[in-house]
């Protein structure tokens, strides 16, 4: 028995049945991290991991009735808190921090009996598409390591589909969920938001990030994404998921807009993604083609708010109260510009610059506000959209993964490989990625599915549904 080729409710099973013991499961996983060229882990939880993996062992001898995936190793990507480790944001300015307290989502995987197996690596403060902007080293793709594993919660994604974790947590805040996803040939999903708290996780864009579930099946990602959503009374925008049913494949209104298969998509993604939609009919679901105005709009719009939202957010980091603090700076003012110049990467910095100068008087109007205005436009265009179907299908990126280094030489570049994902966060949305073919090289293709709100069972039916089909 290969107990990391198990999923997730495989493993649990042998786990509940005692077919296998949680120091099995979590040796097996330690040995696949130690033997990985991936570099998947910012840093381990070995200690912990055992300690906990004794008291649920004993608690699982005694037959007490535990949460479905009790004993499950998970990951858990490095934004998200974790009470005593080590939690960076993969930044030289939070490379040492350790939190005092647990994020909301890690209270739930512990009071869950997860064993937390360590935390992933990403791109710098979640800024990235490519896992290449972190201070401990690019992450590479299991499938090819020439090639990245998306971004930014490519360490998450890598470490599920190199059978390093057989589930993971990120975050998404323009597809840092959904696209390493489809790089990497996992499950990944986007859940509305305010549907999963966010108190814990280190903002990039607090309007738009939200955490969800990786794993190699939908199945997983269903069972994670129950354990982990809810209202939670330390984070207002959250909210309690009214947890609508699932309709069924059968009938299900299915939409492809137009808007998604223009210039720029690569003819092997283009045809996976309509062989998926002749899939999905065959399976019963009714599906036509839409138009979805505004989605020109998506990329500016997105970074334009985010970069806004992140240069607030990261006004935290000063080198005073905690995080890098310059030991060259002599006074005040030396020690926000050089603890700030020392702590952050290149990217973190052009994004700041950004959100600044969209922030500035003479262009709030001209951008910011403009930015709003156009997210309004996105969310109606989905709303309307939705009057007709019940399910969008789209691809998740307009190619399959890039080599790596390729992403870096060009920024623009990189923020254009967003545009299929980023107007699900505009719009607050929850959508799910999973493969639906490789390209001539063997890399995975994502389609995605996108949902109304808190509608998230649907899409993890029909993912189901295509995903038994292939």
């Amino acid at each position: 028995m290969q107990i990391t080729s198990l999923t997730a409710l495989a493993l649990a099973a042998k786990l509940h049945s005692g077919e296998c013991s949680v120091a099995e499961a979590l040796d097996a996983h330690y040995a696949a991290i130690e033997q990985s060229e991936c570099n998947c882990y910012t840093s381990l939880c070995k200690e912990e991991a055992y300690a906990r993996a004794e008291e649920i062992q004993r608690r699982l001898n005694r037959g007490e009735r535990l949460s479905p995936l009790a004993g499950v190793p998970v990951a858990v990507k490095d934004l998200i808190c974790t009470k005593g480790a080590r939690t960076t944001c993969a930044s030289r300015m939070l490379r040492d921090f350790i939190p005092p307290y647990d994020a909301t989502v890690t209270e739930k995987l512990n009071a869950a009996d997860l064993i937390i197996l360590g935390k992933t690596n990403m791109d710098e403060f979640a800024m990235g598409s490519t896992t290449e902007t972190s201070c401990f080293g690019p992450t590479k793709n299991p499938k090819n390591p020439a090639h990245v594993p998306g971004g930014s919660s490519g360490g998450s994604a890598a470490a599920v589909a190199a059978h390093e974790a057989p589930v993971a947590l990120g975050s998404d805040t323009g597809g840092s969920i959904r696209q390493p996803a489809a790089y990497c040939g996992c499950v990944g999903l986007k859940p509305t938001y305010g549907a999963v708290s966010r108190y814990g996780l280190i903002a990039y864009a607090s309007s738009l990030d939200q955490i969800g579930p990786m794993a190699r099946t939908t199945a997983d990602c269903a069972a994670l994404f129950d354990l982990i959503k809810g209202k939670d009374p330390r984070d207002s925008t959250s909210v309690e998921n009214p947890g609508k049913p699932a309709r069924p494949i059968q009938g299900l209104r299915v939409g492809v807009p137009y808007e998604f298969f223009g210039e720029g998509l690569q003819p092997e993604t283009a045809g996976a993604v309509l062989a998926a939609k002749e899939k999905l009919a065959e399976l019963g679901a009714v599906v036509e083609d839409l138009h979805l105005p505004a989605s020109e709009y998506a990329v500016p719009t997105y970074y334009i708010i985010a970069c806004a939202e992140a240069c607030s957010n990261l006004s935290r980091y000063d080198g005073v109260k905690y995080g890098h603090s310059s030991p060259e700076a002599v006074n005040l003012r030396g020690t926000y510009i050089k603890s700030r110049s020392e702590g952050f990467g290149l990217e973190v910095k052009r994004r700041i610059m950004l959100g600044n100068f969209v922030l500035s008087s003479g262009y709030f109007d001209a951008y910011y506000k403009k930015a709003l205005q156009a997210r309004r436009l996105i969310q109606q265009a989905y709303f309307k959209a939705f009057e007709r179907c019940d399910v969008i299908l789209g691809p998740v990126a307009p190619t399959t993964a890039p080599k790596l280094g390729e992403s870096l030489d060009d920024p623009l570049k990189m923020y254009l490989s967003d545009i299929y994902t980023v107007t699900v966060n505009i719009a607050g949305l929850p959508a799910l990625s999973l493969p639906c073919g490789t390209d001539a090289e063997g890399l995975p293709i994502g389609m995605q599915l996108i949902g109304r709100p808190f509608e998230e069972a649907t899409l993890l039916g029909a993912g189901g549904a295509f995903e038994e089909a292939q």
